[in-house]
């Protein structure tokens, strides 16, 4: 049975609960690459990628291809009842991909906030300790656990408590919205100082199991630390047997110009959660790490009933495939060159762009009230993405403010969509 848009509307409108957010109401019927059209044949550019899990843009042909021929052979015998070949090739290359020339090992889930769950759960059990650290601005999902990490209340956490215990939130470094009388350098002494404070005044550094941090910001504003902060974050783990978690859920494969962001700034860490686009829309998670610390749990102790699905693993194998042959990496600069040059222009013409940051193609605009103030406009944004929405562009906003607007276009994006994306978007900035 067929039902046309206003139809489905009204279905949505009856029984889908509330609380799912929708920021586009209308119906996608099919898509490729960063097009997508709906039922009515209208088209959209997609500079949302499905909030970051599109790297490698929709229905690409050699993933579409291997879940085909995976469902030739079966759907899920689970890999906990029976081993199969593309959960094990999955965890292999992700050892192989991933930094560092230590010993690794990886289990497979199914969405990020189980990554970063079972990341805490291996450092626990490894190390003993029960604390977890994660930061200001901070987003690791919307489980109860993940909540606790979580730092944006609303929409994430009010009403939803008690949340699980022994879980702090330090300070992050903010560089745009720094104090008017410190120049960066100072700021960043600054929030280093804060930083190592917070194990004085807060937390103690031999009860903490982990710290989770992500290598930008994602849900937070696409925040980037200064590297000075992050190695300093990383060493203060690494003299005090804490676990050095990189969530690069929404980083990864290659979004920052990297396969994932963390060689941005010279870090291995002990353990890294990965999930979005390493299975290209298909709900797939993992962690990887050291192995003497991934394998600290006992058999059953970690998994799920679905964990690892073979069409999921059969989507990653060929996104891995498509970073390599098509210079995913390189792509991502480029983009992110292209958005940053096209924000600047616009930043001359409407001031209300009060910072512009990228790493790679994870990319922002944030807008203030004026650039003197720096206070943040949250009305303006919501009428920018509002008018994006509703001409043609799928585009998010995203921080604690709720005042900035980020880029996740799939890096694989034709010059012909972005220039009509970045069309549309020209004319909501002149609204």
């Amino acid at each position: 049975m067929s039902y046309n848009t206003e139809q489905l509307q009204k279905m949505r409108q009856q029984y889908v609960a509330r609380g799912v957010s929708n920021g586009n109401l209308n119906i996608a019927k099919s898509a490729k690459n960063a097009t997508i059209i709906t039922e009515k044949g209208e088209e959209f550019i997609d500079f949302a990628g499905a909030i970051g899990v599109m790297n490698v843009g929709h229905s690409h042909p050699k993933v579409i291809a291997a879940i085909k021929a995976q469902l030739d052979h079966f759907t899920h015998p689970g890999f906990n009842v029976m081993m199969y070949q593309s959960y094990l090739e999955v965890c292999k290359r992700l050892c192989e991909i991933t930094a560092g020339d230590h010993d690794k090992k990886a289990i497979l889930f199914n969405t990020g906030a189980e990554a970063v769950e079972n990341a805490v759960k291996i450092a626990r059990k490894f190390t003993g300790r029960t604390g977890v650290v994660a930061f200001n601005r901070a987003f690791h999902g919307r489980t109860n656990l993940t909540m606790g990490m979580t730092s944006k209340v609303k929409p994430y956490k009010v009403g939803f408590g008690p949340f699980a215990s022994e879980i702090y939130q330090a300070p992050f470094p903010y560089l745009y919205q720094r104090p008017a009388h410190m120049n960066e350098e100072e700021y960043i002494d600054y929030t280093i100082h804060r930083f190592d404070q917070f194990f004085k005044a807060t937390a103690s550094p031999e009860t903490i199991a982990c710290l989770v941090m992500e290598p930008v910001q994602g849900e937070g504003g696409f925040i980037i630390p200064p590297k000075r902060f992050v190695e300093h974050v990383y060493h203060f783990c690494q003299k005090n047997g804490i676990i050095f978690v990189a969530d690069e859920i929404q980083t990864g494969f290659s979004r920052t110009g990297k396969l994932f962001a963390m060689e941005n700034f010279d870090i291995v860490p002990d353990l890294m959660t990965t999930s979005k686009s390493l299975a290209a829309g298909v709900p797939l998670s993992a962690v990887v790490g050291r192995a003497e610390i991934v394998n600290a749990p006992n058999p059953g102790e970690l998994g799920g009933t679905f964990s690892g699905s073979p069409l999921a693993c059969a989507a990653a194998l060929a996104v891995m495939e498509i970073v390599e042959e098509e210079n995913l990496n390189e792509k991502a600069e480029a983009l992110g060159q292209k958005l940053e040059e096209y924000l600047t222009e616009q930043q001359s013409k409407h001031p209300y762009i009060g910072d512009i940051r990228r790493l790679g193609a994870m990319v922002a605009a944030e807008i203030v009230q004026s650039p003197e103030s720096r206070v943040p406009d949250a009305e303006k944004t919501n009428a920018i993405t509002k008018y994006a929405n509703d001409h043609g562009l799928l585009l998010l906003s995203a921080g604690i403010n709720s005042n900035v607007i980020r880029f996740l276009a799939p890096l694989t994006i034709t010059d012909s969509e972005l220039e009509r994306g970045l069309t549309i978007l020209t004319e909501a900035f002149n609204q």
